[in-house]
């Protein structure tokens, strides 16, 4: 990949053009690691503290927010991505906007939750920068961010373990994806000091593991206002 396509602008068109077979990857199942071990841990982390309303930023195709609304939970999704918001009101997410991370960076999103959910959806750089620092604005008083997003330690490979850009891959999808979206690599200790420059204090941080590999499937950090 050239290094030219290193922008948040490239997560956001490749992402675009592989919506419909995302749609299909989870609505069949087809990630292994999120049936096993990271849709549970991200839905477990969330009702644990029983919020009344969450906000699901890069809600996607819309399963997380459908599965909390199904708990009776007032559920506001967000995507950048019309065919993933299109998808997700037609399954029946009836509050579903279609915003781009700068726009709710700028206040754009009008609304507040005792929760905001970003569950592998924050991979850029700038822009995840500013929308975290946005966040505090969208919780409501004692509100919870939760991310969960893959670990740094096994995430990095073979690596050097520092901030920067990576290239994409689609290893294990099948053929129907394709130009795989860029994404930003942050080590352990960045994610917790983008946090706290956040205006958000960690209570707690999970690493789920993979049953298979018995390594850390994905990060997972609750912080509050």
């Amino acid at each position: 990949m050239n290094r030219d396509t290193y922008t948040d602008a490239a997560i956001l068109a490749s992402w675009q053009r592989n919506a419909t077979p995302w749609i299909a990857a989870v609505r069949g199942g087809e990630i292994e690691s999120r049936r096993l071990v990271t849709d549970g841990a991200v839905l477990d982390a969330v009702l644990a503290r029983a919020p009344r309303s969450v906000i699901d930023l890069g809600c996607g195709e819309g399963w997380l927010a459908l599965a909390l609304a199904r708990r009776g939970i007032a559920v506001t999704g967000v995507d950048a991505v019309p065919e993933l918001v299109a998808a997700a009101r037609a399954a029946g997410l009836a509050d579903c906007r279609l915003l781009a991370y700068e726009q709710i960076a700028r206040g754009e999103l009008d609304c507040r939750a005792d929760a905001v959910v970003c569950n592998f959806s924050l991979i850029g750089a700038t822009c995840v920068d500013d929308l975290l620092h946005a966040v505090p604005t969208l919780l409501e008083p004692q509100g919870v961010l939760i991310v969960q997003t893959p670990h740094p330690l096994v995430a990095c490979g073979d690596q050097p373990y520092a901030d920067g850009w990576r290239s994409g891959s689609w290893a294990g999808f099948s053929r129907a994806f394709r130009d795989a979206p860029p994404w930003y690599f942050r080590t352990l200790e960045s994610w917790i000091a983008l946090i706290a420059s956040s205006g958000l204090t960690l209570r707690a941080m999970r690493e789920p593991l993979d049953p298979r590999s018995g390594k850390p499937a994905s990060v997972l950090f609750v912080a509050q206002r």
